[in-house]
């Protein structure tokens, strides 16, 4: 009872929050600089990764790229070179622990203290529960979600130490909705947005305010890891158009970043409305995509 009084006694100060929310809309925030910081990207060898790395790399950022692929990054790091950027390169497995400390100790020791990283790597299946192997939910995980406590907890205390720095989760609309035969990948992501939600709040407690947080949850987007998607929200998105949304995200410190942005009223509804109405949404939304799907045929 003591604290229904208290939100209501509290109305006020949300009006004034919620006013103060609706100004900002119309009023453009200032970017940071990130000239001279030193950027880790994981997955930077194609996609999203290679992209955001272009684009630190344009704002003459220092760079550190992180893939499994030697091809993958070396065609990335030539490409940052070109626009003058001075980049490091490591082949890294990010599926293993002990692959992700020892190359952290690496960079450390080779070009410094990591100011901002950005969790880029992932993996997905397509396929129905029973069709997804063990290893593959196994990797899923491993990638998806632990790899960002690893990172992290490589390169979290020297931003802590030094109250700046910026944590980059790029998670996925399907870390907040979830998806048929994507349940893996659903898992991992919902994971990953707990991660970035639970970390953000335990800087601020500690009152490490310099360092800040980002996730981004895009739709489908046009990498070629997720075959012939499709769904009414709109077209598969572009990935010039993500790292677009994600880099203004970053110079602008915001914490969550939904691509395309009605994403977030999606959310917003299905917490919301009833649940058949909800089935019938989803219906509409109508989302498709090639999966592995054999549990129908053993039925059969």
């Amino acid at each position: 009872m003591n604290f229904l009084l208290d939100c209501f006694l509290h109305l006020p100060l949300l009006i004034i929050f919620l006013f103060e929310s609706l100004v900002k809309c119309f009023i453009p925030k200032k970017k940071k600089s990130v000239t001279g910081e030193i950027v880790l990207i994981t997955g930077a060898g194609h996609g999203i990764g290679r992209l955001t790395a272009i684009e630190f790399a344009k704002l003459k950022s220092r760079l550190v790229l992180w893939d499994i692929n030697k091809h993958g990054i070396e065609d990335t790091a030539a490409e940052c070179k070109r626009l003058g950027a001075k980049v490091h390169t490591f082949v890294v497995d990010c599926s293993n622990r002990e692959d992700i400390y020892s190359t952290a100790k690496k960079v450390k020791t080779e070009v410094g203290d990591v100011s901002i990283l950005v969790n880029n790597a992932g993996v997905v299946y397509t396929a129905d529960f029973f069709s997804t192997q063990d290893p593959q939910i196994e990797k899923t995980f491993e990638v998806n979600v632990l790899a960002h406590f690893w990172t992290s907890k490589a390169f979290l205390p020297a931003m802590m130490k030094n109250n700046h720095g910026h944590i980059v989760t790029v998670a996925s609309a399907a870390g907040h909705t979830a998806v048929p035969f994507l349940l893996a990948y659903c898992s991992s992501k919902f994971a990953a947005v707990g991660f970035h939600r639970a970390l953000t709040e335990e800087l601020a407690a500690l009152g490490r305010t310099g360092v800040k947080t980002t996730c981004l949850c895009p739709n489908f987007i046009n990498t070629g890891f997720i075959k012939n998607p499709s769904t009414n929200l709109g077209p598969t998105l572009e990935p010039e158009h993500v790292v677009e949304e994600l880099m203004n995200g970053i110079l602008t410190e915001r914490k969550m970043i939904f691509v395309p942005s009605i994403i977030h009223l999606l959310i917003l509804m299905e917490k919301m409305l009833p649940e058949r109405f909800l089935a019938v949404l989803k219906r509409k939304i109508n989302i498709k995509f090639d999966a592995v799907i054999e549990y129908k045929t053993k039925e059969q």
